[in-house]
C-alpha cells in the first residue's frame, strides 16, 4: 500500500470514471488531486507537483496530448510519470502517446488491480532511475565540491609535529592513517638489506600520500620520513573509508592518483634501467624542481634536496652526483646558492643528451 506522501494527479473530463479513480486511489493510501479538464490539470500539476499524473486522452479545449506537451516544456514537472486514460485502444493513439514521452498507458474500463499495478510500477521504476541519477551525481564531483569534502577531512583530523629526518612509517607498518602534509616536505624510498636507498617520491604541502596502502589493503611496503620539519594532519582510516563509500567521486579522486603513482614508478625503473647517470640525476632534479614551481609554464626554480637525497632519487651514489652536479654548473644549467641549487633552465634539464 501507498504511503500518504506518495500523490497523484487525475485529469479526465468523465465525472464518474474521476471520481470512482480518486476513490480507489485514496482507499489504497494515495494522495489524489483531481481536475475535470486539461487546461486545470496543467495547473495542479504545476502547483502540486505530484509522484504520478494519470490523464485522459479524449478531453475537450485542451486533450490528454495537450497537457503531456505543456508539462515537457516545465522542467519542474517534464519528470512526473504520465499515465494516458483512454477509451480508445487504437494503435495509432498509443504510438503517438509513447513517442510524446508517455511512460504507460491503460485502457478503459480497468479494473482496481490494474490501476494500482500500474502505478506502483511506474513509481518504483522512477524511484530506480532518481536512485542512478544519484550514483552519477555522487561520482562526479564538482572540484568545489571535491576540495570542501577533503578540506572537512582534514579538518576534523589530528596533526602531529614531526622533525627534520624523522620516520612517518616504514615497511611492514600496518597502515592506520592517511597522511596529509600541512607544512614541509615527505621522501618515500625503498632501503635494502646492504643499505643503499632508492626513493619513490617526494611529497610537498597540500598533498595526501600513505593511501595506496589502504585502498590495497595490504601493509606499507616502503618507507616515509621528513625531509624537514613538518606538520602533518593524521586521517583515520576509518573516516577516510567512510568518506568514500559515501561520495565514490573521492573514491575516483585518490584511485587517480594512485593510477598516477603506479605509472610514475613504471616510467622511473624503465629510466633506471635505459638511461645514463647524467640523465637519471638531470631527471631527479626535474622532479624536484616540478613540485615547487610557482606557476606550471616556470621555467627557473629554486630547490632544497641534500646530496644524499638527490642520490636516492637518482638511483646512484653520492660521488656520482658531486660530479653530475659540478658538469652541470660548468654547462650554466643549474647555480648553487648556499644550500640550495637553483635550477636555470628546466626545459634544458629535460632535453639533455644522455
Amino acid at each position: 500500500m501507498a504511503t500518504k506522501q506518495t500523490s497523484v494527479l487525475i485529469i479526465e473530463d468523465n465525472d464518474d470514471i474521476r471520481e470512482g479513480t480518486k476513490e480507489i486511489l485514496e482507499l489504497s493510501g494515495y494522495q489524489v488531486y483531481a481536475a475535470p479538464e486539461g487546461k486545470t490539470g496543467v495547473d495542479m500539476a504545476l502547483k502540486y507537483l505530484p509522484d504520478i499524473i494519470l490523464c485522459d486522452i479524449m478531453m475537450p479545449e485542451l486533450d490528454g496530448f495537450g497537457v503531456l506537451y505543456l508539462l515537457t516544456k516545465h522542467p519542474e514537472a517534464a519528470g512526473i510519470p504520465f499515465i494516458f486514460l483512454t477509451a480508445k485502444a487504437e494503435r495509432a493513439d498509443m504510438r503517438k502517446a509513447m513517442e510524446m514521452g508517455a511512460d504507460d498507458y491503460l485502457t478503459k474500463p480497468f479494473d482496481d488491480i490494474e490501476l494500482l499495478n500500474a502505478l506502483e510500477t511506474r513509481l518504483k521504476k522512477r524511484k530506480q532511475l532518481e536512485g542512478e541519477k544519484m550514483d552519477r551525481k555522487s561520482l562526479y564531483l564538482s572540484n568545489e565540491e571535491q576540495e570542501m569534502l577533503l578540506k572537512e577531512l582534514v579538518t576534523g583530523s589530528r596533526v602531529k609535529s614531526y622533525k627534520k629526518k624523522q620516520q612517518v612509517y616504514q615497511e611492514g607498518d600496518s597502515p592506520l592513517y592517511v597522511y596529509y602534509i600541512k607544512k614541509g616536505k615527505v621522501r618515500r624510498f625503498l632501503s635494502y638489506l646492504d643499505g643503499r636507498e632508492l626513493s619513490t617520491d617526494i611529497h610537498i604541502s597540500d598533498s595526501f600520500f600513505g593511501y595506496g596502502a589502504i585502498l590495497l589493503q595490504q601493509q606499507y611496503t616502503d618507507n616515509a620520513e621528513t625531509l624537514e620539519e613538518t606538520e602533518l594532519a593524521l586521517i583515520e582510516k576509518e573516516n577516510f573509508l567512510e568518506l568514500l563509500y559515501r561520495k565514490p567521486g573521492i573514491a575516483n579522486k585518490f584511485i587517480q592518483w594512485l593510477s598516477g603513482n603506479i605509472r610514475g614508478k613504471e616510467t622511473q625503473l624503465l629510466a633506471f634501467a635505459y638511461d645514463s647517470v647524467r640523465k637519471r640525476v638531470a631527471n631527479a632534479l626535474i622532479r624536484v624542481a616540478e613540485k615547487n614551481l610557482d606557476r606550471p609554464d616556470a621555467d627557473e626554480c629554486l630547490v632544497r634536496i641534500s646530496r644524499d637525497d638527490l642520490a636516492s632519487l637518482a638511483g646512484t651514489a653520492n660521488e656520482t652526483i658531486s660530479r653530475m652536479l659540478a658538469d652541470f654548473r660548468d654547462e650554466k644549467l643549474i647555480a648553487k646558492e648556499g644550500n640550495a641549487i637553483r635550477i636555470l633552465s628546466i626545459y634544458k634539464l629535460k632535453n639533455i643528451k644522455q
